[in-house]
This record gives C-alpha cells, structure tokens and sequence, in this order.
C-alpha cells in the first residue's frame, strides 16, 4: 500500500512561488508544537486532538493510501468543526497568499474525509488559527464548506495529483516488474551470502528487525539490498532507506544499486548529501528574498521532477546538481523533493535518527512500507549519542552583548541577551562557587532553559527584521542554531541525561546535556519503518548492540562465519607488553622491538594502530631513530580529504617494499579501507582500545551498573575492542590474502577478551608470545608456511 500524507499532497499539488526559509524553519516547527500542544489543551479542551482521517483510492491499479491527523475535531450530531493550528513568525496580514491557499487546502481535505466517514453531516465548519510568534498573537479565520464543495476540491486536488501519481505508479510497476525477473548481479553467491539474503527477506516480510554480523568478504551490502529490492518486487515494502556514518559506505550501496540496474533492474535511487556540500557556492552568502534558487522556486520544481524521473535512474550528487542548475532551484531542497518519488534512498543515519534534521517528509508517523538497512551499525551507538546530546557555551555572550548595546534596533535583543547571561551565570553557580573541575546533576536546568527559550524568540523575531549588520548577523545565527539544538534535546531530557557543566581549555563554562543511553530514542525511529535490518563485519556481542541500540525484545540476531580460510590470518597476543597508562613509557621500547620483527620476518605494508595521538608519537619517534631507511606513514591531526587519500594510495602502490604505517586505533584509518593483497600484509594493535578515561565514559559506566552490572563493559571494554576487530578487520579482504595481526597487550590473554575473539581467530593460527623472540619465531613459521 502506497501512503500520502494529506498534507504531502496539497502542499506538492497547490504549493507555488518562493521557497520560504522563515516559514519552513525548525525553530518554527517546534515552537508550533508547543503551541499546539497548548491551545489543544486550552481553547481547544473539547476537541478531539490528533483526530486521524484518511481515505484510500486506486489510480493506475496502483492502491493509494491517503491519510492525515487534524490538529482538532468536534462532532455534536449533525453539526462538526475542524480547526488548524498553523504557527510562524510572520505577521498573519504578511503571509502571501500562496500559503494561505496551503493552509485552507489542508483543512478542506480534512472536511471531505470527515463526511466521508459520518453520512449525516452536510457541512463542516473550518477554523484557521494562526499563531504568530514570538508574541503568540493569534488569529482566527472560519469558512463552511458544504459536502459537495469539499468533495468536489478533493476530486480537483487528485485529478491535478493524478498526472504525478500515474508517473510514481508506473516507476513502482516497472521497478516490481524488473526487481522479479532479476538475477543475482554475480555469478554465483559467495560462502554464507544466499542464507544470509534469505534472512534478510524473511525479516523484511515478517516485519521484524534484525542484527546481523557479516565479516569482511560476505558481500553485506549486496546481501541486504538484493533481498531488500526483490522484497519490493513482491509488493512487501515500497520504499528501502540505506543508513550509513560515511561517505564510503553511500558509495559501495550506490554500486550496489548499479550492478543490480545492469542486470535490467529499473528503480529510482537517489543519494542524499549533506547541505552545506550540495548548496551551490553561489548561494550560500545570500538571503532566500535575494537568492535566484529559492526565489520562485515552487514554480520551476515540478518541471525538474518530472525532468529526472524521466532520463535518470541513479540520482546523485552529480545529476542533482545539473538539474538544480538548469531549473535553477535549490539543489539541497530539490534532492530532499525528489526523494519523495524514489525508491531507494542512501543517506546518513542522521535523517532518521537525529532529532534536529530528520525528514520530516517521511518520518513523522509509522509506514510499515519502509525498509531501513543500517550499515556499519556499530557506528550508530556513539553517533546517537552525539546526537540526543547538546552544548552550549557562555564564551560568545560577552561580544554579543557589545555588539548590540546602544543600538536602537537591538534593544530587545540586547537585553535580551544581558537576561540570558544572568540566567547563565545563575545556572552554573554549583560549578563556579565550587573547587570541582566538573558538576554533574540529575535534573534539567528547567529555569535556564525557560530563559533560552525567550531568547530563542527573541533573535526568531529580530532575524526576520531587515538592515542588520551582516557580520553581527553571522554571530547570531551561529549562536541561535546552537539554542536551537540545546532547546530540543530539553525537550527530550528525562532519566537517561545527566546535566553536565565544566570548564573548556579557555575556562569559558560550558553546559552539556548528556545522554547516557539514546536506546530508547533509536528504538523509536526504527519503529518507524516495517523491517530495519542492523548489520556489521563488528556487531559482538550481539546482546550489547540490542540493547544499546534499542531493540534487544523481539529482534533477530544472525551470524556469519568468515568466509577465508583462518590459516591465512595468524593472531599474536604479546603477553610481554603492557599498555595500562602507568606502564605506557616502559612498554615503547618492546612495542617497537614487536613491529621491527614484523617488518623483518617480511617485506611489505604494515599499519600499526595505537590508542592516542602521545603515544603513537612517542613510538613513532623510537621507531624512525631504529630504522631511518624505513618508509613511514604517520596519520595527522585534522588531515583533509586529500591527505587521507594520498595516505590510502601510497599502501596500493604494487610493490614489496617495506612501508610502515601508524595511525589512530579507532580513528579514520581503522574501518572503511580496503587493502587488499599485498597492500597490506601485517597489522599491529597496541592497546585493548579502551576509550579514555574522562567523566562522560564514566556517567555511561555508572548508568549501567546500576541498570544490569556491565557498566565497564559497556562503557569501556566494548567499545574498545570493537575498535580493536575493526583495525584487524582491514588485513585479509580476499581469499587470496595473506597475513598477521599482532595484539601488544598482554590483557587480550584474559578470558573476558579471548571470549569475544571472532570465531575463525579461535580455528585459526592464535597464539600467545611470552617474549620477542617467540614473536620473531611465531612470524618467519608463519611466513615460511606461506
């Protein structure tokens, strides 16, 4: 079943003129739901909130669900009333009237539902309220719409909609078409790979969530979109959203998707970038009355639409900027418009998960039509964290402040501004009046945030006002955004956020709130979908990514076994080498000594991992006084784009030259790259991964021992030997690889560790060295074998 939203339809079907930043802001829409909120609770007591109408159609022998909640509903026998909240900070007399047209669409629609479903109502009576903020200035406007009137505008909304929908119709007939026929893109599955996409299937057509761990070589992201695409043919999913945390993952899928069109697959798949990368350069210093992008931007979309859908079926970056730039619209806004007509759509975790840019277009109520495939997931327990957690600091309050004094156009903002600073002063008094480097709390700091939200309003209010300074301009809005993002995680505050404050390197107060467990939040967003498969070469143990990624009831867990043979890889753990922090200065000597018996047992390309940027310093500077002939690659601090790749590229260079790599464990260089052959041939790890020690690992590390006992666990020992599997994850890519992984801590010999160990480390070659000259034996066996 193909669903609408009431609101999705008129807004695409009435929708002209401008793109309207001020409208369509997100300080607006959640101001309104507070507003909402209120006056259904004031005003409004004696209606029906959240009152769900819908309606379903064929159209091209396609079903059509179209459905929508009105914000209020009245029945009292034959006499009904439908009133709408709409909110902005735009004077009601200054709305264009293309709005207003949207506005009263929606309600109209609502109308025509409402006497659908009571056979005894004639007319239905409609109230518009708008409410302007800051001030909440409202405005109410009434009209009555008899049956056949409102019949009547539907059946002229769908005629108009129906040249779209026969488009989006013949897409999903062709795409359910090809998807059946299609065969697997290679010529046969790899070890592991049929089960597992049956799984996957299975999981998509009992609407169940599942976890899986699929070692490098299964082919995961094929494996999950080839049963995810033939789910679609089958008419149990309509739409698959492709969640990763990078930009090499959205590029491996979009392959994916190519070699699945090259065996005659026809489906629309879009890939979405980020904004500040697709906006066009163009436009980004302009405002949206004077950017020639967004101005009129509703008029030319429909003819770019329909443009694309008609001459391509892989839209990227690329493609959306050259259609962006003929029709001269906003590539960002145009690429998030044509999501809306794909079937698959490869994008960042952040537009399902986080609650500042989520896609509102299809996230805002359930479809049990969506399928969500998240990719590399063990990357979302840290990202979620980030994203459910907010900060904000006192530095900039000061030159604000100057900035707007004896300015008679930013009085209100000024002392705006000087209340707020007050407040934050107030707030933070249990840190500044104490000798602690950090205060934590239980509770939110209700009457701070009661404070941010009048200021909120206030810059709202002045950054709609025109003639202002453009550099203080900049300063605001940056500084609004981060209001923004602390006003909606208080929003969300409740058992599982501490409020933290401490002081930065600058002793500027900052106060944080933290999310200990963003579980239930992730649990939340995968309802929002009909399957969600979560899958990783790293997702062990299985029970802990359950439950931190919110979903350990009623989920599924699969596991595949690597797919090379374990004799290719040997395993050393050092038992002579000691990372713990006290002992980080004696243990460079051996560390080094280990990887000079790396690098002398074969020649060839190493990466060594260690767990801090002073300690992989340290060892690189020992190393490069011992071996000054030896080829060294060190990773930097804030490397670009284009270091990164050169350091990548030199490790591909066809050679057996000895090249020694250190880089972060955990960092950019541990996941994502593939090294294949003799690009690679040895890896060292230094360390078990810990994370550091530091107060918001130990908040973690508190919540959940009082929860089940497993707070080091959680909070250090897993996410650290995750980062530990994905480092040795980069040697052995082929089954024709070849190569060791040297662990140099002696803690990878306890139990609590070898446990966890992947299955083919235990088939394999592992061992334990007790000194360096068993590793220096232990590798020339290995490589005299091989």
């Amino acid at each position: 079943m193909n669903r609408i939203g009431i609101r999705d339809l008129v807004e695409f079907t009435l929708r002209s003129g401008d793109l309207n930043a001020r409208l369509n802001s997100s300080n607006t829409a959640r101001k309104g739901a507070q507003i909402h909120r209120k006056l259904q609770k004031s005003k409004y007591m004696h209606f029906e909130s959240e009152y769900y109408l819908d309606t379903k159609l064929k159209i091209n022998d396609i079903d059509f669900h179209i459905e929508g909640r009105a914000d209020g509903v009245l029945i009292d026998g034959k006499d009904a009333e439908i009133v709408e909240i709409k909110t902005s900070d735009v004077e009601f007399k200054d709305l264009p009237e293309s709005i207003m047209t949207l506005y009263w669409g929606q309600v109209k629609v609502y109308a025509h539902f409402l006497m659908q479903k009571f056979d005894e109502l004639d007319e239905v009576k409609l109230t518009l309220t708008y409410v302007q903020t800051p001030d909440e200035i409202i405005s109410d406007n009434e009209i009555t719409i008899t049956r056949d009137e409102a019949k009547q505008f539907f059946d002229d909304l769908i005629n108009e909609y129906e040249e779209w929908l026969k488009l989006r119709t013949d897409i999903i007939k062709e795409r359910n078409k090809t998807a059946n026929q299609m065969a697997f893109p290679f010529k046969e599955f790899r070890h592991g790979q049929r089960n597992f996409s049956a799984v996957v299937y299975k999981t998509i057509a009992n609407h169940k969530h599942l976890f899986a761990q699929a070692p490098t070589g299964t082919g995961k992201t094929i494996s999950t979109l080839f049963p995810a695409v033939k789910s679609m043919g089958q008419e149990l999913a309509n739409r698959i959203f492709y969640l990763t945390a990078k930009q090499s993952t959205r590029i491996v899928a979009k392959e994916a998707m190519d070699l699945m069109m090259d065996k005659g697959l026809k489906a629309k798949t879009i890939t979405l970038t980020a904004k500040e990368k697709i906006t066009f350069e163009a436009e980004k210093d302009l405002k949206p009355e004077d950017n020639p992008y967004m101005i009129g931007y509703y008029d030319r979309l429909k003819p770019a639409i329909k443009d694309v859908l008609e001459h391509v079926d892989q839209i990227d970056f690329d493609v959306i900027q050259q259609y962006a730039e003929q029709y001269k619209i906003d590539p960002f806004e145009f690429s998030l418009d044509l999501s809306q007509f794909c079937d698959v759509i490869i994008c960042d975790y952040n537009y399902l998960f986080d609650p500042q840019v989520h896609l509102q277009r299809f996230f805002t109520v359930e479809d049990p039509d969506n399928i969500f495939l998240i990719d590399e997931a063990h990357n979302l327990v840290n990202r979620s964290r980030d994203m459910y957690s907010a900060a904000i600091s006192n530095k900039v309050l000061p030159d604000l402040i100057k900035a707007t004094k004896d300015q008679e156009d930013n009085e209100r903002l000024h002392k705006a501004l000087k209340s707020f600073r007050r407040s934050y002063t107030l707030n933070v008094k249990p840190l500044t009046e104490s000798d602690e480097e950090y205060v934590h709390l239980d509770n939110p700091p209700s009457a701070f945030v009661k404070q941010l939200n009048k200021l909120c309003d206030v810059i709202s209010d002045w950054l709609g006002k025109d003639e202002k300074d453009e550099e203080l301009n900049d300063a605001i809005v940056d500084y609004y955004f981060t209001l923004l993002s602390f006003q909606r995680i208080a929003e969300l505050y409740d058992d599982t956020f501490k409020t933290r404050m401490f002081y930065d390197r600058d002793q500027n107060v900052i106060i944080k709130l933290f999310c200990m467990d963003p579980s239930p939040f992730i649990g939340e967003s995968l309802k929002l979908g009909g399957s969600a498969v979560l899958f990783s070469a790293t997702l062990s143990p299985m029970d802990y990514y359950q439950r931190v990624l919110g979903d350990e009831e009623d989920s599924l867990v699969y596991e595949i076994d690597s797919p090379f043979d374990p004799k290719n890889q040997q395993v050393i753990i050092t038992n002579y080498i000691q990372t713990t922090y006290a002992k980080r200065k004696s243990s460079i000597q051996p560390i080094v000594d280990t990887v000079n018996a790396m690098i002398s047992s074969k020649n060839g390309h190493y990466l060594i991992f260690l767990p801090s940027g002073k300690y992989l310093n340290d060892v690189v500077e020992a190393f490069e006084k011992q071996n000054p002939t030896v080829d060294v690659l060190v990773q930097e601090s804030d490397m670009s784009p284009e270091e990164r790749q050169s350091f990548i590229d030199t490790f591909k260079r066809d050679d057996d030259d000895t090249l020694v790599g250190f880089a972060l464990l955990g960092g950019i260089f541990c996941e994502g790259i593939d090294l294949k052959g003799s690009h690679l041939i040895g890896v060292g790890i230094v360390s078990v991964g810990l994370p550091g020690l530091n107060p918001e690992n130990d908040l973690i590390k508190y919540f959940f021992d009082a929860e089940n006992g497993h707070g080091f666990d959680f909070a250090y020992q897993l996410p650290g030997l995750n980062n530990v599997f994905q480092a040795a994850g980069r040697l052995v890519r082929t089954n024709q690889d070849v190569g060791n992984v040297v662990l140099m801590d002696q803690r990878f010999k306890q139990n609590r560790y070898q446990k966890l160990f992947p299955r083919n480390w235990h088939q394999g070659q592992l061992s334990t060295a007790f000194n360096i000259n068993q590793t220096k034996q232990k590798l020339n066996h290995f490589w005299q074998q091989h």
